[in-house]
């Protein structure tokens, strides 16, 4: 039994092998060896045995004393997903808020999601590097790079990814960089290779701005094969995804010292003006501060 459990809230996949979800579990090991005193839990959205509720619970039922009224210890959820769409805005702080509701002798907070950091950018440039050696190291001012993400409705969301594409622009050799999307938003990776092609660039490389495998990734090998049979000319290969690259584990350090000293909490944790309000967004002039309404 503990005071604090840390909670990793993942997306799940839906692969039919589960594997996304179990190289999930790998990397929350292998950020278990980092904090061996901390009770490190993991649950997901979506997809997999263990969801948010039941995470919670779980959590919950670690702790010294889940049913006191007063110091009952304290749950720390970090959103292990790379940008705040529906998932980080609405799933998590909806089930932290029930669950509030259910334990009110328990403190709960509401870490930042991974976001557009300098952690992920080293590790999508690890990964490039790699895919790079893999093609015996051709000019990057004539290889192209697709920065393909998942994609969602919300614009915040799919901004950073543009942002992302910049920053590797910024810091690499390479003189396009483009952002593209796998689902609900445009451009698509077939849009982009085809402008890629036409500005010439010798070699193109799917990077994949995803965390772990599933369903999608598995169908992005298929569309790279087949556009390498579209465009037999050039050389498209596909890079790794992040995966349990040191650089995520050192930003999960990040997030749980920023959730525990409270500079980094997300600011609508489940308040009364997220949970009623369709389309309330984080930056709208309210007065509650870092999320918390137990501390």
């Amino acid at each position: 039994m503990t005071d604090e459990v840390v909670l990793l809230a993942a997306h799940g996949a839906r692969d039919p092998g589960f594997e996304g979800n179990r190289e999930v579990q790998h990397c929350t090991a292998r950020w278990r060896e980092r904090h061996p005193d901390t009770e490190i839990q993991v649950c997901w959205i979506e997809h997999a045995p263990v969801l948010l509720e039941e995470g919670l619970e779980r959590a919950v039922a670690s702790l010294d004393a889940p049913d006191a009224r007063e110091g009952g210890g304290r749950v720390l959820v970090l959103p292990l997903i790379l940008n705040a769409a529906s998932h980080v805005k609405g799933d998590i702080p909806h089930a932290i808020a029930a669950a509030r509701e259910r334990h009110p002798g328990v403190e709960f907070r509401y870490g930042w999601h991974l976001g557009t950091t300098e952690q992920l950018l080293k590790a999508l440039r690890h990964r490039l590097h790699a895919a790079m050696a893999a093609l015996h190291m051709p000019d990057p001012r004539t290889t192209g790079v697709v920065l393909l993400a998942r994609g969602a409705s919300d614009r915040e969301a799919t901004g950073e990814v543009a942002k992302m594409a910049h920053w590797l622009f910024e810091t690499t050799q390479h003189e396009l960089i483009m952002p593209a999307f796998t689902d609900c938003c445009f451009p698509r990776l077939e849009q982009v290779v085809q402008r890629l092609d036409a500005l010439a660039c010798s070699q193109i490389i799917v990077l994949p701005y995803y965390l772990f495998t599933g369903r999608l990734i598995k169908r992005i090998r298929e569309q790279v094969a087949r556009l390498g049979r579209q465009y037999p000319t050039r050389v498209i290969h596909q890079a790794d995804y992040i995966n349990d690259h040191e650089q995520l584990l050192d930003l999960l350090d990040l997030r749980l010292q920023q959730c525990r000293d409270g500079s980094g909490l997300q600011p609508c944790d489940g308040c009364a003006l997220a949970l009623a309000t369709e389309g309330h967004t984080h930056d709208e002039d309210h007065h509650h501060k870092g999320g918390l309404n137990a501390v």
